[in-house]
């Protein structure tokens, strides 16, 4: 976690236990540094798992590791190492996932398919197996750790640790949802990512637990980005313990699987933002929402170009209202756009439309509107129903000094 703390930071919330999950931290020493860095969740015999992984096609040991065993469903520990993503490491990569996964499920009795392992940090450096093996074995004695100490231990670059949580009702009982989640760089949507972790004492069936954590995923982790850099080891799992003792969520005519699906996009919307708002030199919050476009698909792929942009996102750190780059960026995004019809707003003032500035164009209220932390672009396209919105931050010189020094 980094000393100096983003101004765009939230205080981490209070957040319950969830019964079926016992947390650990430790330190393996990953890197030259005194703090933990090894998370150890133990969870409930019964428990079932869903996730979204990283689709880059160089994807981390612990990645591939978890896809395969997210097709059992089941799950009884999860380990996350900080300081070493174990990405690009070849053999010696996959055996310190395979070894980390055997000490888990020995000392655990589980198989270690049931282990998930996920690992954040500097590519192309082996994670080493002996020290991830003494890691282990002091968490495994560890007191347990609250919600906090595990968000701090799974950060890197990290200003501040992050959590969200929610509650609903399911079949006549209150179940509970916790998340903790990291990122900061190295932040844009090829699912997610990042590294995120949901616990729930709901009881849900493998299958719908993935309909519901895919479903959420779609409209919060896929709608941000930082850089436009999509990582090696993005991992967004989601463990259901089912202590709270519903009867098992299977589909969307189960007794609250409405609220269920409610109350996990509001914890994942709660995440992607809060990793938003810790963007590498992130001074500012951008939302940005396209409509009239000619789907949803299309108003996506125009939004992230704007959000994408090194143009408006530096426009937008020297609070400069230049409405020209979200021109630019809407017409590089390959969509289907016409000028005449385009109109852009900034926070609720309207700066164009048919295609040119509005009559009479008053820079000051925008120019109001850029001196706060959260900033609002709007298009509308004029062309049909389709809408989306996504979320970035400003880009700094903060974001270069960060990732100058970030093998440092």
């Amino acid at each position: 976690m980094s000393t100096s703390i983003s101004p765009l930071a939230t205080p981490f919330p209070e957040m319950a236990t969830i019964a079926g999950v016992r947390l650990r931290v430790a330190r393996a020493r990953y890197k030259d540094w005194d703090r933990t860095d090894l998370t150890f969740a133990e969870l409930a015999p019964g428990t079932t798992v869903a996730g979204v992984l990283t689709q880059s096609k160089c994807p981390s040991p612990e990645v591939e590791w978890c896809r395969k065993a997210l097709v059992l469903g089941e799950a009884r520990a999860l380990v996350v190492n900080a300081g070493n993503s174990n990405a690009f490491t070849g053999s010696r990569g996959r055996e310190a996932v395979e070894a980390i996964a055997a000490q888990t499920a020995q000392a655990i009795g589980c198989r270690p398919s049931d282990v998930f392992v996920a690992s954040t940090g500097v590519i192309g450096v082996p994670l080493p197996i002996d020290k991830a093996q003494a890691g282990l074995a002091a968490a495994f004695v560890a007191p347990e750790a609250d919600w906090r100490a595990a968000a701090e231990t799974i950060g890197t670059t990290d200003t501040y640790p992050k959590g969200a949580s929610a509650t609903a009702i399911v079949d006549g009982r209150t179940i509970t949802i916790a998340a903790i989640i990291k990122g900061s760089g190295m932040i844009a949507p090829d699912m997610a990512t990042m590294l995120g972790f949901i616990f729930t004492d709901a009881a849900v069936e493998a299958p719908f637990l993935q309909a519901a954590l895919s479903a959420a995923n779609a409209r919060t982790f896929s709608c941000i980005t930082v850089d436009g850099d999509t990582s090696t080891s993005d991992t967004v799992l989601a463990f259901a313990t089912g202590a709270a003792g519903n009867k098992p969520l299977a589909d969307d005519d189960s007794d609250g699987a409405d609220a269920f699906r409610a109350a996990l996009a509001d914890v994942c919307r709660q995440l992607a933002l809060l990793v938003v708002r810790d963007g590498e030199g992130a001074t500012k919050l951008i939302e940005v929402t396209v409509e009239g476009a000619e789907s949803d698909r299309s108003a996506h792929r125009i939004a992230m170009s704007i959000a994408n942009s090194p143009l408006v996102k530096t426009a937008i750190a020297g609070e400069d209202a230049n409405w020209g780059r979200v021109v630019m960026a809407v017409g590089k995004a390959g969509e289907p756009a016409e000028r005449d019809r385009l109109a852009i707003r900034f926070g609720a003032t309207q700066v164009a439309e048919g295609g040119l500035a509005v009559s009479g164009y008053d820079e000051a209220p925008v120019a109001a509107h850029l001196k706060g932390q959260d900033v609002e672009i709007g298009v509308d396209l004029g062309l049909g129903e389709g809408r989306a919105t996504v979320w970035t931050c400003d880009l700094t010189h903060g974001y270069i000094s960060i990732n100058a020094d970030y093998r440092s």
